[in-house]
Protein backbone atom coordinates (compact mmCIF):
# COMPACT_ATOMS: atom_id res chain seq x y z
CA UNK A 1 0.00 0.00 0.00
CA UNK A 2 1.58 3.12 -0.51
CA UNK A 3 1.42 5.82 1.78
CA UNK A 4 2.04 9.69 2.21
CA UNK A 5 4.71 11.08 4.37
CA UNK A 6 2.05 11.40 6.88
CA UNK A 7 1.37 7.73 6.85
CA UNK A 8 -2.27 8.00 5.23
CA UNK A 9 -2.82 6.14 1.39
CA UNK A 10 -1.49 8.49 -1.54
CA UNK A 11 -4.04 8.70 -3.33
CA UNK A 12 -4.86 12.36 -5.24
CA UNK A 13 -8.40 11.15 -5.51
CA UNK A 14 -9.10 10.39 -1.78
CA UNK A 15 -12.26 12.47 -0.30
CA UNK A 16 -11.58 14.88 2.02
CA UNK A 17 -14.98 14.89 4.71
CA UNK A 18 -15.35 16.23 8.16
CA UNK A 19 -14.99 13.36 10.88
CA UNK A 20 -15.96 14.11 14.37
CA UNK A 21 -13.80 13.66 16.90
CA UNK A 22 -13.44 13.92 20.98
CA UNK A 23 -11.74 16.66 22.69
CA UNK A 24 -9.93 15.65 25.13
CA UNK A 25 -10.92 16.26 28.57
CA UNK A 26 -10.34 14.67 32.01
CA UNK A 27 -13.88 13.40 32.76
CA UNK A 28 -15.54 10.12 31.40
CA UNK A 29 -17.98 11.15 28.44
CA UNK A 30 -21.37 9.89 29.08
CA UNK A 31 -24.61 8.87 26.73
CA UNK A 32 -27.89 8.71 28.00
CA UNK A 33 -30.20 6.43 25.38
CA UNK A 34 -33.58 7.72 27.09
CA UNK A 35 -34.52 10.94 28.98
CA UNK A 36 -31.52 11.61 31.15
CA UNK A 37 -32.40 12.01 34.55
CA UNK A 38 -32.66 16.33 35.57
CA UNK A 39 -29.77 18.02 34.84
CA UNK A 40 -27.82 15.77 33.21
CA UNK A 41 -27.44 16.63 29.44
CA UNK A 42 -27.95 13.50 26.56
CA UNK A 43 -24.36 13.28 25.72
CA UNK A 44 -21.36 14.74 27.68
CA UNK A 45 -17.87 15.44 25.84
CA UNK A 46 -17.63 17.47 23.09
CA UNK A 47 -16.70 16.34 19.87
CA UNK A 48 -15.18 18.51 17.06
CA UNK A 49 -14.96 18.64 13.52
CA UNK A 50 -11.69 17.41 11.97
CA UNK A 51 -10.84 17.61 8.15
CA UNK A 52 -10.11 14.35 7.29
CA UNK A 53 -8.77 12.37 4.25
CA UNK A 54 -10.65 8.93 3.27
CA UNK A 55 -8.89 6.85 0.67
CA UNK A 56 -11.19 4.45 -1.96
CA UNK A 57 -10.67 0.85 -0.21
CA UNK A 58 -11.22 -0.62 -3.35
CA UNK A 59 -8.08 0.78 -4.71
CA UNK A 60 -6.08 1.00 -1.45
CA UNK A 61 -7.46 -1.95 0.80
CA UNK A 62 -9.20 -4.55 -1.23
CA UNK A 63 -6.81 -7.03 0.64
CA UNK A 64 -8.27 -6.02 4.04
CA UNK A 65 -8.95 -8.70 6.57
CA UNK A 66 -10.68 -8.28 10.04
CA UNK A 67 -7.61 -9.90 11.61
CA UNK A 68 -5.39 -7.10 10.17
CA UNK A 69 -6.93 -3.88 9.33
CA UNK A 70 -10.14 -4.25 11.45
CA UNK A 71 -12.51 -4.65 9.11
CA UNK A 72 -12.86 -6.91 6.08
CA UNK A 73 -15.39 -6.37 2.58
CA UNK A 74 -17.10 -9.54 1.84
CA UNK A 75 -19.53 -10.25 -1.20
CA UNK A 76 -22.47 -11.58 0.66
CA UNK A 77 -25.90 -12.38 -1.31
CA UNK A 78 -29.24 -12.83 0.67
CA UNK A 79 -32.29 -13.86 0.28
CA UNK A 80 -33.88 -11.36 2.92
CA UNK A 81 -36.37 -9.76 0.77
CA UNK A 82 -37.55 -7.06 3.63
CA UNK A 83 -35.07 -6.38 5.96
CA UNK A 84 -37.61 -4.33 7.79
CA UNK A 85 -39.24 -7.69 8.74
CA UNK A 86 -38.55 -8.92 11.97
CA UNK A 87 -39.28 -12.45 11.01
CA UNK A 88 -37.60 -12.65 8.17
CA UNK A 89 -34.37 -11.22 9.92
CA UNK A 90 -34.87 -14.17 12.59
CA UNK A 91 -36.04 -17.09 10.15
CA UNK A 92 -33.14 -15.57 7.15
CA UNK A 93 -30.77 -13.13 7.98
CA UNK A 94 -29.68 -14.77 11.11
CA UNK A 95 -28.77 -17.89 9.85
CA UNK A 96 -27.56 -16.48 6.40
CA UNK A 97 -25.17 -14.68 8.88
CA UNK A 98 -23.88 -17.46 11.31
CA UNK A 99 -23.16 -19.35 8.28
CA UNK A 100 -21.24 -16.23 6.29
CA UNK A 101 -18.88 -16.15 9.29
CA UNK A 102 -17.67 -19.75 9.78
CA UNK A 103 -17.03 -20.07 6.32
CA UNK A 104 -15.03 -16.59 6.53
CA UNK A 105 -13.73 -17.07 8.88
CA UNK A 106 -13.25 -20.32 10.21
CA UNK A 107 -15.33 -19.60 13.44
CA UNK A 108 -16.25 -22.59 15.68
CA UNK A 109 -19.62 -20.63 16.83
CA UNK A 110 -21.26 -17.48 16.78
CA UNK A 111 -24.24 -16.21 18.32
CA UNK A 112 -25.61 -13.15 17.05
CA UNK A 113 -27.08 -10.60 20.23
CA UNK A 114 -27.97 -7.58 18.69
CA UNK A 115 -29.22 -6.53 15.64
CA UNK A 116 -29.84 -2.16 14.30
CA UNK A 117 -31.90 -0.77 11.41
CA UNK A 118 -30.80 2.58 10.49
CA UNK A 119 -32.45 5.01 8.29
CA UNK A 120 -31.12 8.82 7.28
CA UNK A 121 -34.29 10.91 8.57
CA UNK A 122 -33.17 14.55 9.08
CA UNK A 123 -32.04 16.34 6.11
CA UNK A 124 -28.52 18.35 6.72
CA UNK A 125 -25.72 17.29 8.41
CA UNK A 126 -25.30 13.51 10.27
CA UNK A 127 -25.89 14.07 13.95
CA UNK A 128 -22.90 12.89 16.23
CA UNK A 129 -25.24 12.49 19.14
CA UNK A 130 -26.04 8.59 20.04
CA UNK A 131 -29.55 7.29 18.72
CA UNK A 132 -31.76 7.50 21.64
CA UNK A 133 -35.30 5.72 22.11
CA UNK A 134 -37.22 5.21 18.80
CA UNK A 135 -37.16 3.56 15.77
CA UNK A 136 -35.53 3.93 13.04
CA UNK A 137 -32.05 5.15 14.61
CA UNK A 138 -30.09 7.36 12.36
CA UNK A 139 -26.47 6.77 11.13
CA UNK A 140 -24.12 7.93 13.86
CA UNK A 141 -21.72 10.59 12.58
CA UNK A 142 -18.76 10.25 15.13
CA UNK A 143 -15.84 8.14 14.80
CA UNK A 144 -16.75 4.87 17.58
CA UNK A 145 -16.30 1.36 18.32
CA UNK A 146 -18.94 -0.09 19.58
CA UNK A 147 -16.90 -2.44 22.88
CA UNK A 148 -13.98 -1.73 25.08
CA UNK A 149 -11.74 -4.32 26.53
CA UNK A 150 -13.89 -4.46 29.58
CA UNK A 151 -17.48 -3.93 28.00
CA UNK A 152 -16.76 -7.14 25.56
CA UNK A 153 -16.43 -9.29 28.18
CA UNK A 154 -18.93 -8.02 30.35
CA UNK A 155 -21.89 -7.94 27.24
CA UNK A 156 -20.97 -11.54 26.26
CA UNK A 157 -21.91 -13.09 30.08
CA UNK A 158 -24.82 -10.46 30.63
CA UNK A 159 -26.15 -12.27 27.05
CA UNK A 160 -25.19 -16.06 27.56
CA UNK A 161 -24.67 -16.23 31.55
CA UNK A 162 -23.54 -19.74 32.64
CA UNK A 163 -22.23 -20.66 28.85
CA UNK A 164 -20.47 -17.34 28.35
CA UNK A 165 -16.75 -19.23 30.23
CA UNK A 166 -17.25 -22.27 27.40
CA UNK A 167 -18.29 -20.00 24.59
CA UNK A 168 -14.98 -17.65 24.98
CA UNK A 169 -12.32 -20.25 25.40
CA UNK A 170 -9.98 -19.95 23.96
CA UNK A 171 -10.48 -16.73 22.16
CA UNK A 172 -13.98 -14.84 21.03
CA UNK A 173 -14.53 -11.67 19.43
CA UNK A 174 -17.25 -9.50 18.38
CA UNK A 175 -17.84 -8.50 15.11
CA UNK A 176 -20.36 -6.05 13.82
CA UNK A 177 -21.72 -7.22 10.04
CA UNK A 178 -23.14 -3.88 8.44
CA UNK A 179 -24.95 -3.61 5.30
CA UNK A 180 -26.74 -1.21 3.11
CA UNK A 181 -30.35 -2.07 2.63
CA UNK A 182 -30.29 -0.86 -1.04
CA UNK A 183 -27.10 0.43 -3.16
CA UNK A 184 -24.94 1.64 -4.57
CA UNK A 185 -24.82 4.10 -0.90
CA UNK A 186 -24.69 7.66 -1.87
CA UNK A 187 -25.48 8.99 0.88
CA UNK A 188 -23.60 9.00 4.60
CA UNK A 189 -21.04 5.95 3.68
CA UNK A 190 -19.67 4.20 6.18
CA UNK A 191 -15.81 5.62 7.13
CA UNK A 192 -13.49 2.69 8.98
CA UNK A 193 -9.94 3.44 10.28
CA UNK A 194 -7.09 0.94 9.85
CA UNK A 195 -6.67 -0.97 13.62
CA UNK A 196 -2.92 -0.54 12.90
CA UNK A 197 -3.03 3.36 12.90
CA UNK A 198 -4.72 3.48 15.78
CA UNK A 199 -2.91 4.24 19.26
CA UNK A 200 -4.25 3.00 22.84
CA UNK A 201 -4.33 6.09 24.01
CA UNK A 202 -6.39 7.18 20.56
CA UNK A 203 -9.27 5.12 22.33
CA UNK A 204 -11.16 6.90 25.19
CA UNK A 205 -13.82 4.77 27.11
CA UNK A 206 -17.45 6.16 27.51
CA UNK A 207 -20.17 5.50 29.56
CA UNK A 208 -23.65 4.36 27.68
CA UNK A 209 -26.73 4.74 29.78
CA UNK A 210 -29.36 2.02 28.60
CA UNK A 211 -32.29 1.94 31.29
CA UNK A 212 -31.44 -1.46 32.27
CA UNK A 213 -27.80 -1.00 32.34
CA UNK A 214 -24.95 0.56 31.66
CA UNK A 215 -22.19 0.09 28.94
CA UNK A 216 -19.44 1.18 27.45
CA UNK A 217 -18.14 2.35 24.42
CA UNK A 218 -14.84 3.88 22.95
CA UNK A 219 -14.89 7.42 21.35
CA UNK A 220 -11.92 7.90 19.17
CA UNK A 221 -9.01 10.83 19.76
CA UNK A 222 -8.01 12.62 16.57
CA UNK A 223 -4.11 11.53 15.39
CA UNK A 224 -3.02 12.37 12.30
CA UNK A 225 -1.32 8.91 12.16
CA UNK A 226 -4.98 8.00 12.02
CA UNK A 227 -5.80 6.06 8.19
CA UNK A 228 -9.36 5.89 7.44
CA UNK A 229 -10.80 4.30 4.09
CA UNK A 230 -13.97 3.45 2.72
CA UNK A 231 -15.71 1.58 0.35
CA UNK A 232 -17.53 3.74 -1.95
CA UNK A 233 -21.02 2.75 -3.62
CA UNK A 234 -21.63 -0.14 -1.41
CA UNK A 235 -24.45 -2.34 -2.78
CA UNK A 236 -27.23 -4.60 -1.18
CA UNK A 237 -24.76 -7.74 -1.90
CA UNK A 238 -21.94 -6.92 0.50
CA UNK A 239 -21.14 -6.40 3.85
CA UNK A 240 -18.74 -5.07 5.69
CA UNK A 241 -16.68 -6.81 8.96
CA UNK A 242 -15.87 -4.31 12.03
CA UNK A 243 -13.69 -5.88 14.40
CA UNK A 244 -15.50 -4.29 17.83
CA UNK A 245 -13.66 -6.56 20.12
CA UNK A 246 -11.03 -9.42 19.96
CA UNK A 247 -9.63 -11.38 23.25
CA UNK A 248 -6.76 -11.87 21.34
CA UNK A 249 -4.05 -9.62 21.72
CA UNK A 250 -1.73 -9.95 18.68
CA UNK A 251 -4.40 -8.90 16.14
CA UNK A 252 -6.55 -5.81 15.48
CA UNK A 253 -8.89 -5.68 18.31
CA UNK A 254 -10.90 -2.37 17.71
CA UNK A 255 -11.84 -0.84 14.05
CA UNK A 256 -13.02 2.81 14.67
CA UNK A 257 -15.84 3.69 12.10
CA UNK A 258 -18.49 6.45 11.73
CA UNK A 259 -20.65 7.44 9.00
CA UNK A 260 -19.28 10.89 7.40
CA UNK A 261 -20.82 13.27 5.15
CA UNK A 262 -19.16 13.05 1.67
CA UNK A 263 -18.72 15.91 -0.69
CA UNK A 264 -19.96 14.43 -3.87
CA UNK A 265 -23.30 12.89 -2.83
CA UNK A 266 -25.52 14.29 -5.33
CA UNK A 267 -28.33 16.70 -3.83
CA UNK A 268 -31.07 13.58 -5.12
CA UNK A 269 -29.59 11.23 -3.11
CA UNK A 270 -31.18 8.44 -1.75
CA UNK A 271 -31.41 8.63 2.28
CA UNK A 272 -28.84 6.07 3.47
CA UNK A 273 -30.50 2.84 5.23
CA UNK A 274 -28.68 0.13 7.05
CA UNK A 275 -28.13 -2.56 9.05
CA UNK A 276 -26.15 -4.24 11.60
CA UNK A 277 -25.30 -7.51 13.22
CA UNK A 278 -23.22 -7.36 16.53
CA UNK A 279 -22.29 -11.16 17.09
CA UNK A 280 -20.39 -12.83 18.84
CA UNK A 281 -17.82 -15.34 17.18
CA UNK A 282 -15.81 -18.15 19.22
CA UNK A 283 -12.56 -19.35 17.65
CA UNK A 284 -10.34 -22.74 18.77
CA UNK A 285 -7.10 -21.33 17.78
Amino acid sequence: METSRSGAPADSAATIAELFYLKPTDTKPVSYTFEPPPGAGWQSGEYLPQQTSIADARRHAADAVIDREGFQLLAAPTMVEDFWSEAQLRAIYYPETEALLKETLGAREVHIYDHTLRKRMRPGPLSFRRSVDGSPREPVGRAHVDQTLQSAPKRLREIMGDAAERFSRPRFAIINVWRPLFGPVEDAPLAVCDARSVAPGDLVACDLVFRDRRGETYALAYSPQQRWFYYPRMRRGEVLLLKCYDSRADVARFSPHTAFDDPATPQNARPRESIELRCFVAFDE
